[in-house]
């Protein structure tokens, strides 16, 4: 192949297998992998968290906290930014034993109508990093466990929550989104762009977990100019993600 990135090899094990060098733990099923750090800390502080598996990377740690939540087991983990870090996080957690998660993040949106804090769930996303190429045959997309699709929409209806369901557009390089791809992305149907769903949703798929994952809508990449929309702000949407998250995890 003329393109590294095309070379897909199916073969198992890898050189370095997850399964094989980490030990499994006494770990719960679920798990809510949330992007909002602050969040996290809250959780830790208020509903006696504890320490279930120690992982340390070189940006520091990211264990996976455990609560007991509506009688369930519940883990969670911040999985760090950009889709090798969240997807080999990922990739550690199904060898530590969960096997069903719900994500939770925000995405710049590229629909004006989007507001800030309006959840979209996520059906499908246009691969445009490089870390599914590893996991899934190459492709255009990356279609969503409807599993995890179906916990989350059930939640979100039995609350009487509106959403989009669509897809997103997931890029490694957030400061080249050019005006020319916004609108290539838009016209094929792309509601959102973040930096994780696809290789996230494509180790899920290759490992035979359960995966889902729910975005906000945050900064406004479908106008003439760029609006922050101060998105990161919204610490009551967030929080509040997280537990509807965890309601759809153990629904799994």
């Amino acid at each position: 192949m003329s393109f590294p990135i095309l070379e897909h090899d199916s073969s198992r094990p890898a050189k370095i297998e997850p399964a094989e060098v980490i030990r499994p733990r006494n770990v719960p099923q679920h798990c809510v992998i949330c992007f909002f750090r602050e969040v996290i800390e809250k959780v830790v502080a208020t509903h006696s968290a504890r320490v279930v598996a120690e992982n340390r990377w070189e940006d520091g740690n990211h264990p996976i906290y455990e609560i007991d939540y509506k009688g369930n087991r519940l883990a969670f983990f911040h999985p760090g930014i950009g889709a090798p870090l969240s997807s080999s996080l990922l990739e550690e957690v199904i060898a530590f034993g969960c096997r069903k998660f719900i994500a939770c993040g925000g995405c710049g949106v590229l629909q004006k109508e989007i507001a800030v804090g309006h959840l979209i769930v996520v059906s499908s996303a246009v691969r445009d990093e490089g870390v599914s190429y590893h996991y899934l045959p190459p492709s255009r997309e990356v279609i969503a466990d409807l599993t995890g699709v179906a916990a989350l929409t059930r939640t979100l209806d039995t609350r009487e929550i509106p959403y989009y369901l669509g897809k997103t557009w997931t890029t490694d390089a957030p400061y080249r989104e050019t005006p020319n791809k916004i609108a290539a992305r838009k016209a094929e149907g792309c509601l959102v762009v973040e930096m994780e769903a696809a290789g996230m949703m494509a180790v899920a798929q290759f490992r035979d977990v359960r995966f889902g994952q729910v975005l906000y809508g945050g900064d406004d990449l479908s106008g003439d100019q760029w609006d922050h929309r101060s998105w990161q702000s919204r610490h009551d949407v967030r929080e509040n993600l997280f537990w509807l998250c965890a309601d759809a995890c153990i629904s799994l």
